[in-house]
């Protein structure tokens, strides 16, 4: 099912939750709403379910006018981030609520409904957990639950608010593996939330970067990673250097010193480098456009990531950068650094 939000204008109080937002999501797509707290990424993805009214603007699904149905109209499900599964029922009977509860006239008679919590549990690969309770698994065998929960009354739309963030780092990667096969499998329209880059840049088709309720950028994970639209995108999403830098035509100045780097086309005025820490170039002193002397190193798997002092403010601006391991860096060492690639935005953007 295909989903549209046209001019959606949400306040708290005096607080924009959500600015005159736009957003388009296609049918059978994964998309990631990504953002730090108070973005309004939540808020929306509660708009969409009808579990919150906007002040103004529309909600299609499927091109009908969704917002004269309440949530329990829409064919929505949703996963929460603590689970929220009945303590006292069985997994088993937590998959089969949605089934039994749904009105006399729809509802499926008991075999009906046995076979579809089973085919659940299959999906899931939890069907030996099937007369087990909440509290008898763990966090990640719980969070399949309510995914499967929320998948049994075979909602047009999946909703999944920060579904991982109660789980540790080596779950949530192997949840994350898990839901993309699991959507490659059963293609239902699905929308997540996540304050997590990397959960969002490897799970999703397309990422939708918000912040202050409003939408800096839409793309692939590899555009809104690689072709930042705004600086704050770019301070977001990834590891970056920033430093405040001078544009007056073609040069580019850091504490009125030349970086003898194009300005790429940026305005003259102040404005901000923002620079991977893996496209910092390290060299010998001289060579590179900002000299500075390493101070300390940590090494891990096939990097060595350096912290930089650098040269002209007496060693206050300190940067890190990621070099490869094919020649070991010392602390101590005088070296230069050269941005391979690298964006310019003005001061206020």
């Amino acid at each position: 099912m295909a989903i549209e939000v046209k001019n959606i204008v949400k306040t708290f109080g005096s607080f924009a939750a959500l600015d005159d937002v736009d957003l388009k999501v296609a049918d059978g797509e994964l998309l990631a709403l990504l953002g730090p707290s108070g973005s309004g990424k939540t808020t929306l993805l509660r708009i969409i379910a009808g579990l919150d009214w906007p002040d103004s603007g529309e909600v299609a699904i499927d091109g009908e006018n969704a917002l004269t149905r309440g949530a329990s109209e829409r064919q929505v499900g949703f996963v929460f981030q603590h689970y929220a599964l009945f303590r006292h029922m069985t997994v088993f009977e937590n998959v089969a609520f949605g089934l039994r509860v749904q009105p006399r006239a729809v509802r499926k008679d008991e075999a009906t409904i046995r076979a579809r919590v089973k085919e659940l549990l299959d999906l899931v690969q939890l069907d030996w957990l099937a007369n087990r309770y909440p509290s008898q698994l763990s966090g990640g065998q719980r969070q399949r639950i309510a995914l499967a929960r929320a998948l049994a009354i075979e909602p047009r739309i999946l909703l999944l608010d920060e579904p991982f963030g109660a789980l540790d780092a080596k779950v949530r990667k192997e949840l994350r593996q898990w839901l993309r096969s699991l959507h490659n499998e059963i293609h239902v329209t699905s929308i997540f939330v996540t304050h997590d880059q990397e959960e969002a840049l490897e799970v999703a088709n397309r990422v939708v970067v918000m912040d202050k309720g409003k939408i800096e950028q839409i793309g692939s994970p590899g555009e809104v990673y690689d072709n930042p639209a705004t600086a704050f995108v770019h301070g977001f999403i990834g590891e970056s250097i920033v430093l405040p830098v001078d544009v007056a035509g073609d040069a580019v100045r850091l504490d009125g010193r030349p970086l003898n780097i194009p300005a790429l086309g940026a305005a003259s005025g102040a404005a901000k480098l923002f620079v991977r820490r893996h496209d910092m170039a390290i060299g010998p002193a001289g060579s590179g456009a900002l000299d500075g002397a390493i101070r300390h190193v940590r090494s891990f798997g096939p990097i060595q990531r350096a912290e930089v002092a650098l040269a002209g403010d007496a060693g206050k601006t300190v940067i890190e950068i990621d070099a490869p391991r094919d020649r070991e860096l010392q602390a101590g060492e005088i070296v230069s650094l050269q941005p391979r690639r690298y964006r310019i935005f003005a001061a206020q953007d």
